[in-house]
């Protein structure tokens, strides 16, 4: 997003402890600015609406766009924080924020994708594979998402459920065979997208992408114990970490904690206790909310992010990775820090921000 200022110059953008630099343009959000030239600020939603970008300016003005005051409050504004997607610097600033790598930003593109294959795996959640060009493979991290680009302009955003490894592709094949990518798609009724995803999409269908987006990926140069916490179709991108975790071999501990409303709404449960089989560093914690008793679940019940804290009420020495509806990655990332000692820097996020949740003031 832009903002009209009254300064014509670019403003330089420092990042503290790193030290790296870059310049934005006049009207040129800050995170706008760092995804062009390759530095790997923290984001989510890109709308003002998740927070995940949020972090402490040291020097400097911004403007900020418009936002949720549940991304930014009026309070943190006044503390010298900002929201970077959304906030245009009125001079150079200066920034904490200490999840910027070189590593993270792999280049942005925009391509075609085929639709391989549909599956509906629960009653509102279909499993899309799209067939990428053989001869212009994107380059991205598991657990980071694709922006879908609708003919109005509109924009909807879904995460890679399958690690890099797994994409594929044959490009010296005859007819060449592309990489693919498996998205997690929940069916809101009512919503543009997702309305056509249920009804009329069909397999050869030609969409356009763009990506990759986000900064929701393992960092590998942590031995820390992970825990993985999904909500519904926010299990997506922790599907594609634990791909990653078993593709390098890496023996960290980790947790899977999975919530839905009623036990079909786990929908790739097997796949996990297969994978549980083959990795024996990895753990699964399913959770209900809402079992029915004709759903005769016998399991842990409540709230996920909660069952997090039953099971481990000090995190303090953990890495946690949430996926999922906003309500349960806010009250874990406060509740994790506040009851659990997690260091907040040890918090990786990417919340689910719906249309509609992008609505709300």
């Amino acid at each position: 997003m832009t903002l009209t200022t009254a300064a014509a110059p670019p403003f330089k953008i420092t990042v503290q402890p790193s030290g790296r630099s870059f310049e934005a343009s006049a009207g040129e959000a800050i995170l706008a600015a760092g995804i062009r030239q390759g530095v790997g600020l923290p984001y989510g939603c890109k709308d003002g609406a998740c927070g995940s970008c949020k972090c402490k300016m040291l020097e400097g003005r911004v403007a900020h766009g418009p936002h949720q005051s549940k991304a930014l409050s009026a309070e943190e504004e006044a503390a010298g924080l900002v929201l970077t997607c959304c906030g245009v610097p009125l001079t150079d600033v200066v920034l904490e924020s200490r999840q910027v790598t070189d590593e993270s930003a792999f280049p942005i593109k925009r391509m075609p994708a085929r639709v391989a294959s549909l599956a509906k795996v629960s009653h509102d959640v279909m499993v899309v594979r799209l067939q990428l060009p053989a001869n212009d493979a994107m380059r991205y991290h598991a657990g980071q998402y694709v922006e879908f680009l609708l003919r109005d302009g509109a924009r909807r955003s879904y995460s890679m459920a399958n690690a890099p490894h797994t994409a594929g592709g044959q490009p010296g094949a005859v007819p060449p065979v592309g990489p693919s990518v498996e998205l997690h798609i929940r069916h809101m009724p009512g919503g543009k997208f997702t309305d056509h995803v249920f009804g009329a999409m069909k397999e050869k269908e030609i969409l356009r992408i763009e990506g990759p987006y986000g900064s929701f990926f393992l960092r590998e140069d942590s031995d820390k114990p992970i825990v993985l916490l999904a909500s519904g179709t926010g299990f997506a991108p922790i599907k594609a970490v634990i791909e990653q975790l078993q593709f390098k071999a890496i023996t960290r501990p980790a947790t899977v904690y999975w919530g839905g409303r009623r036990p079909a709404d786990l929908y790739m449960d097997g796949w996990l206790r297969e994978k549980l089989a083959e990795m024996p560093n990895l753990r699964y914690v399913p959770v209900v909310s809402n079992a029915l008793p004709e759903d005769n679940w016998t399991g842990r019940t409540g709230f996920v992010h909660r069952a997090v804290l039953e099971d481990l009420p000090d995190l303090s020495g953990h890495q946690v990775y949430a996926c999922g509806a906003p309500i349960v990655v806010d009250s874990a990332r406060a509740d994790y820090s506040a009851q659990a000692g997690l260091p907040p820097e040890e918090f990786f996020a990417d919340a689910f921000t719906s249309e509609a949740d992008k609505a709300q003031p």
